[in-house]
């Protein structure tokens, strides 16, 4: 599976931005989309993940209420707003395909490129 993200940009604390990752390839294969973030000298940290089929979500206790996990199958893309963003949500954010649906990014073995996004404050 290749993934192609993108949507990432400079953001204002209190501001949204939606990130979208688009899936092509052996994408039947795939049971669930994944958000992983990276900032500069931290570790790689789980955002948000859903089942390709069936809508199931699963969120990381730092983003849930502000960020929101979506896909349009038909258009093979997954979609992820962010709401009321902060400066600690500030990272490279790399979308992933993977075996399950969790937030371990060992289950996860196509990862796209990152998308970068910072939040002033």
């Amino acid at each position: 599976v290749q993934l192609q993200a993108s949507g990432g940009g400079l953001v204002q604390a209190g501001g949204s931005l939606r990130l979208s990752c688009v899936a092509s390839g052996r994408t039947f294969s795939t049971y669930a989309m994944g958000w992983f973030r990276q900032a500069p000298g931290k570790e790689r940290e789980f955002v948000a993940a859903i089942r390709w089929s069936g809508g199931t979500s699963l969120y990381a206790s730092s983003v849930k209420g502000r960020f929101t996990i979506s896909r349009d199958n038909a258009k093979n893309t997954v979609l992820q707003q962010m709401n009321n963003l902060k400066p600690e949500d500030t990272a490279v954010y790399h979308c992933a395909a993977g075996v399950a649906l969790t937030g371990s990014p060992e289950r996860f073995n196509s990862w796209g490129q990152g998308t970068q996004v910072t939040v002033s404050s």
